[in-house]
């Protein structure tokens, strides 16, 4: 079995569960691929500025993520 680290954040109503686990560089938002889900580079950006911080090489992860509630952005 795969271990996976899981987390959660909340902006507003906004509510994202993120699941990291082993993988290749593959991240889906709500089974969407995460250029689909998130339009602009401006969002894409923001979001992947912790992984970035952490020096994280995201090549070796797969990210998943489940969001509902509030808008585009809240969900940013």
């Amino acid at each position: 079995m795969q271990k996976e680290k899981i987390g959660t954040g909340r902006r507003k109503t906004a509510v994202a569960s993120v699941r990291l686990r082993s993988g290749t560089g593959k991240i889906t938002v709500n089974d969407r691929k995460f250029e689909d889900y998130f339009k602009t580079e401006l969002q894409r950006n923001t979001i992947m500025t912790p992984f970035k911080a952490c020096e994280l090489e995201l090549e070796k992860y797969d990210i998943l993520v489940r969001v509902k509630g509030g808008g585009i952005e809240g969900q940013t």
